[in-house]
């Protein structure tokens, strides 16, 4: 019996297995990225620009303050998003950054965070205020942003770079495109989550669509909004560090020379500065979210 399995196994992989056509998926991929560049050339360009108007500009307003004041706002910000105990630790770790030599790539790495979470949300809650009003489109959208969070993060740097030039707008278009699906399922999530009975109550007062949307829905899932928008900024905050083998700039690319030249010292700096940014947007977002109306509430009803 084993001989006969043994047989079969050979001659499904002699007669069959190595007969079967090679699916070019890549080379469709490739052809259909290389017709986007020959043909909308001139969009492509468009867009590189106004990316790198918003980019370079905000940068620029980031390191137009001294570092000094920028310390003391730093603090002031943490302060005011959750405690002064929170101000302290970011007002120490903002200066310890700001003693290093990379305090300006911390500054584009930030500017870089800013502009891709800010367009990434933009994006990813009206798509998942869409879904979650459509059962049929969350099934089709499903599967997307499977692809899109699962697909390697180098992997989108190779059609952006072959549309854009090397540099900046590149990491922050490929950050966007893998940083949007959590925004997009947060949203859905906490959409579908709110109490049906206070929307028929809301209904039941003859309150229409759009209302109901703005007034009931939107506040009560505001909590898993803005722990969708946590998860937006943390990913965007990996992927700009990604972006730096394609010029982007930043820590990404002071880590990549680090790398490079073996450089310990350097690579360490620059990596403190990248955990200082993440540790601090963090912890703001949510001491942002635990401000919301809802998540007082909940603390309220649980003593």
């Amino acid at each position: 019996m084993s001989d006969f399995i043994q047989y079969l196994h050979d001659w499904l992989w002699t007669y069959i297995w190595q007969h079967l056509p090679t699916m070019p998926f890549g080379s469709w991929m490739a052809d259909l990225v290389y017709w986007l560049r020959d043909n909308w050339q001139g969009l492509f360009g468009t867009l590189q620009t106004g990316f790198e108007t918003t980019y370079e500009g905000l940068a620029d307003a980031l390191l137009w303050l001294p570092s000094g004041v920028m310390v003391i706002i730093f603090a002031l910000i943490a302060w005011l998003a959750r405690s002064w105990k929170l101000g302290l630790a970011m007002g120490a770790g903002a200066f310890l950054i700001a003693w290093t030599p990379f305090w300006a790539s911390a500054m584009d790495t930030l500017a870089m965070v800013i502009v891709s979470t800010i367009i990434a949300t933009l994006i990813a809650i009206p798509l998942g205020i869409w879904t979650s009003e459509s059962p049929t489109l969350s099934k089709m959208a499903r599967p997307v942003l499977d692809f899109m969070q699962t697909l390697p993060a180098f992997v989108y740097l190779i059609p952006v770079v072959m549309l854009f030039e090397v540099g900046p707008v590149p990491g922050i278009i490929a950050t966007i495109i893998f940083c949007m699906p959590p925004g997009v399922r947060f949203t859905e999530l906490g959409l579908r989550q709110v109490d049906k009975e206070t929307v028929e109550a809301g209904q039941a007062f003859g309150a229409s669509p759009l209302t109901i949307l703005t007034r009931i829905k939107i506040p009560l899932a505001l909590p898993t909004i803005m722990a969708g928008l946590n998860q937006v900024i943390m990913l965007s905050l990996s992927m700009v560090v990604i972006a730096g083998l394609v010029g982007g700039g930043g820590l990404g690319q002071e880590i990549d020379k680090a790398l490079g030249n073996l450089d310990l010292a350097a690579g360490f700096n620059a990596g403190l500065g990248v955990a200082f940014l993440a540790i601090f947007l963090d912890r703001v977002t949510q001491g942002i979210s635990d401000r919301t109306p809802v998540a007082r509430a909940a603390r309220i009803a649980n003593g």
